[in-house]
Order: structure tokens, then sequence, then C-alpha cells
């Protein structure tokens, strides 16, 4: 069966066999909550998808073998924010290792169950002594509905917390789904400083599951951009508790799976671009009639990433030639550029190589002014198609990235 309801922020479902909790461990210049546990039940098969950047962070490289050694019979995420321990060398690893052998002795797991996560500031030592002195208040503090209060406690510079929830019925019975992300600058796949963590209830081997999440991913945080910034600290985690009994038997059911996690994984991350840092317009970048898939991402994101496009459609303003510029310096071989068109929210605004002769000013004017932007590119070369999902580039961006260590 397809039935399916969505859930936001303010009625995320807790996920049965998952509990969390928050506590303040004095990381964060500010008295906030920057400590998160979260507690997995026995059983639970986890698995997760991390930054391709070369320098990632002493938390990825443990998250990653741990997840390798324990064939992803993970007991709990440690999560602190404030602090990337990113670019700290074996420091580092040693912070992250002492971190999660303090949860692992004061919950009562083996070590290599616990897996850590990190965000913050860049190249400044984790201070585990901190996160393992609030670890008590944090486990005294773990409930099912906690949700709420962790979506919370792992954003940067973000300005609102990111969580949504799906429910589906599979064999009849229901299945719950639910996420939380963090992430509002320096994003860019593979992935976008980006953190999401999923729980559902679900039975799901966990060959299956990989499969399932590397789709919902593909089509969700790895079509997402702020500034082209890939971060170090990337890391997205699925878990299945398989605590509402129900396995996912038969084809039917795995479709009626897949579509809802791709769906809740889509939600956060254009959620993530909403709230990129100092952005004022969502944009959707539609790439039809190419050659192959790799030919349209090209064009795509480097429209996205056009410090000059981007600032038009801060100003809103109908700069089109931009847009074509970026395309036109994509690499694609032997473009057409007469064969290419372009709209802007619906508007054709080129064709043939120059503006549409259909095209004002004014219809360019109003087709700018939205918060939500569609910019669509037909290539006319072949089927394939991409969308990226940008944000356009303010003043406040460079004003949050100029102080973010002050």
């Amino acid at each position: 069966m397809s039935w399916s309801i969505e859930l936001s922020a303010d009625s995320a479902l807790p996920v049965a066999g998952v509990r969390l909790g928050v506590a303040q461990a004095g990381i964060k210049k500010t008295a906030k909550d920057d400590l998160t546990v979260v507690e997995l039940a026995p059983g639970s098969q986890c698995v997760g998808l991390f930054t391709r950047n070369a320098f990632c962070a002493a938390p990825v490289v443990e998250a990653r073998k741990r997840l390798d050694a324990t064939e992803g019979a993970c007991r709990y995420w440690v999560i602190n924010t404030g602090n990337a321990n990113a670019g700290t060398g074996q420091a580092g690893l040693a912070a992250a290792q002492h971190s999660c052998a303090a949860l692992a002795e004061q919950a009562g797991c083996e070590s290599e169950a616990v897996l850590p996560f990190s965000t913050g500031v860049i190249g400044e030592l984790l201070p585990a002594d901190k996160l393992v002195a609030a670890m008590p208040k944090a486990l005294v503090d773990l409930t099912e509905t906690g949700w709420q209060r962790a979506a919370a406690a792992i954003l940067t510079t973000d300005t609102r917390p990111k969580l949504a929830s799906r429910q589906v019925l599979v064999g009849g019975q229901p299945v719950t789904l639910t996420g939380m992300a963090k992430g509002a600058g320096m994003i860019r796949p593979d992935m976008a400083t980006m953190l999401a963590f999923f729980a559902t209830d679900a039975c799901v081997d966990r060959s299956l599951l990989d499969e399932l999440f590397r789709q919902a991913v593909a089509a969700s945080f790895n079509r997402i951009t702020v500034d082209g910034d890939t971060s170090t600290n990337d890391a997205a985690i699925l878990a299945a508790t398989g605590a509402s009994g129900v396995a996912l038997s038969d084809d039917a059911d795995i479709d009626v799976f897949q579509d809802a996690l791709t769906e809740l994984c889509i939600e956060l991350a254009q959620a993530i671009v909403r709230d990129g840092e100092g952005a004022t317009k969502f944009v959707q970048i539609e790439v039809e009639e190419g050659a192959d898939v790799a030919e349209c991402d090209a064009v795509a994101y480097t429209i996205a990433h056009s410090p000059l496009v981007k600032t038009a459609l801060f100003a809103s303003d109908p700069n089109w030639g931009r847009l074509l510029a970026a395309i036109g310096r994509a690499g694609l071989t032997d473009l057409d550029v007469e064969g290419v068109s372009v709209y802007l929210n619906g508007v054709l605004i080129a064709t043939e190589g120059a503006r549409a002769t259909s095209y004002t000013e004014a219809q360019g004017v109003e087709a700018m002014a939205p918060t939500d932007l569609t910019i669509r590119v037909l290539l006319n070369r072949g089927s394939a198609a991409s969308t990226v999902w940008t944000t356009d580039l303010s003043y406040d961006y460079v004003r949050i990235n100029a102080e973010y260590r002050t």
C-alpha cells in the first residue's frame, strides 16, 4: 500500500527503539545545548555516507572505521557542535576515540558501538573532557520524544532546526521514519557542513538499507549547493531499529519505503538550502535534454556556483546574460548555442542564441520577484536531465563567514 503521512518539525514522530538526549558541554561560546547523544536499541542496523573531502575530520575517520568494524551494529551516536575536530591530526583522532570510549563506559556498551560526529570551527582540537563531563546529563535526558531538542542542539550557523517525519504502511502495518539535519554554509556534494541523522522502526537487512539510503542521498543531499564548498565533516546516517517488527518483505514494500525515505531526505536537503547562510532565494535549477546526466550536472552546478549569477539572483536582477555565460563555460563539447533555451520561472528568456523575441524586461523583473525561483535550461542534445537546488549570494553570506570565528 502507498498510504503515507508527512509531518513537519512541529509534529515529528518518535521512532521506537531510539532515544535522544542533549546537554550543554560548554563548547559553544554561548550557553546553548551543544552535545547530543542518540541511543539505539540493541540489534539496530546502521549505514552511513560521508564527505569525500581528503581532509576529512577525525570523527568521520572514526565513524567510518567503526561502522565497518561492527558491520553497522551501532548503539550510540555522540554529536557535538561548536568544534569540527577537523585538521587536528592524531590528537583529533585521540579526542574522538576518547569521547566514544567515555560514552561507552557510562552507557555500558562496547566502545566500537559508539559513532562520533562533530561540526563547527575547523582546525581547533575538540575539548573532549568537556564532552565527557556533560555526557551524564545527556544520558539522563534520553527520551523517545527528544527529536526537537536534538535537532536544535546540532545547529551551527543555522537559523532554525530541520526535522521531519514520514509514516507509511508496509504490509498493512505502519512504519515510521524520522530525520534531522543541520547545515547552512560550506554546502556542496559530496555531501553537503551538514550532518543528517535518520531512524526507522522497520526491519531492514543492512545491505538493502545501504542500497536504499544511497539512492535517497543521491537524489537529495547530493543535489544541493549553497557555496560550492565541500565540508570536512559531512555525514548522513540511517538506523533501522526493527522495533516495529515490520519487515520489507517484497518489492512493493521496498518501493513504498524507498519513496518515503527519499522524500524525507529531499525535504531536509531543501531545508538546508532554504536556510543557507544569508540566503534570500531558493533556486531550483533544472537542466534537460542533455546527452547524459553528467553534462546536465555540469551546466546546473556551473550556474549554481557562478558568483555573478548568484548576486544577480540576490538583486532580483534578470541579468540573463550571466546565465548564458555560465552555460557556455560548463565544458560541454560542441554545444550548439542556437539549440539552447533558457526559462526563468516559466518565462522564455533566451533561445536560438539570443534573447527570445517574446521576452520583455518587465517579464524578467516579475519572474525574479518571488522567493522561490526555477531556472530551466533545455540543451537540445538528448533525453538526460538533472536538478540542483541552490541559493543566491547576499551581503549577509559574506558577513556571516567573515565573522564566523569572532
